[in-house]
């Protein structure tokens, strides 16, 4: 019979005071629903633990509840669990993509370019890394547009060998 008196009693503190608890939670943190509901749920436990509070005979329950409901607000924020949560739409930094393959290969490339006679380094380095057309390569270089083309081919075929000896494949 008590245990039916005290939960008519909980019942109406819950619909005389739910309302404005959740407005007041609401508020107390920065509008964060779940949080809220999270509040005036372990406020209204905590009202149900404490019978006293029920009567409200003793003095207001309202004020109890709110005193109740800023405390467990404030415990929260201190609280580790809420400092190491970060709530973010979007991520702290951006990914940076991984250069690293592309670094290897070019050592790689180097290397290979080492091994090559200097007249076909030369084509090649003029041809494809400085971008001339072949004109302009044999107009540098003072040597017939056939002869540039002849010693790219060559060099494009010494530095594909370089670069599988060096265990490079496509």
């Amino acid at each position: 019979m008590k245990e039916a008196a005290e939960d008519q009693l909980m019942r109406a503190l819950h619909d005389d005071h739910a309302a404005a608890l959740w407005s007041y939670a609401l508020r107390l943190t920065g509008g964060d629903r779940a949080r809220a509901e999270d509040v005036v749920q372990e406020t209204l436990l905590r009202a149900w633990k404490h019978p006293r509070v029920l009567d409200q005979t003793q003095g207001s329950a309202r004020a109890w509840l709110f005193t109740v409901a800023r405390r467990i607000a404030i415990d929260d924020w201190r609280s580790a669990a809420h400092r190491s949560e970060v709530t973010t739409d979007a991520p702290p930094e951006v990914p940076a993509p991984d250069d690293t393959d592309r670094a290897l290969q070019g050592w790689l490339v180097a290397e290979g370019l080492r091994e090559l006679s200097a007249a076909h380094r030369e084509v090649l380095l003029l041809c494809y890394f400085q971008g001339y057309s072949v004109a302009d390569t044999a107009a540098r270089l003072g040597i017939s547009p056939g002869t540039v083309k002849s010693r790219t081919h060559y060099a494009l075929r010494a530095l594909k060998l370089a670069l599988e000896e060096k265990g490079v494949t496509r």
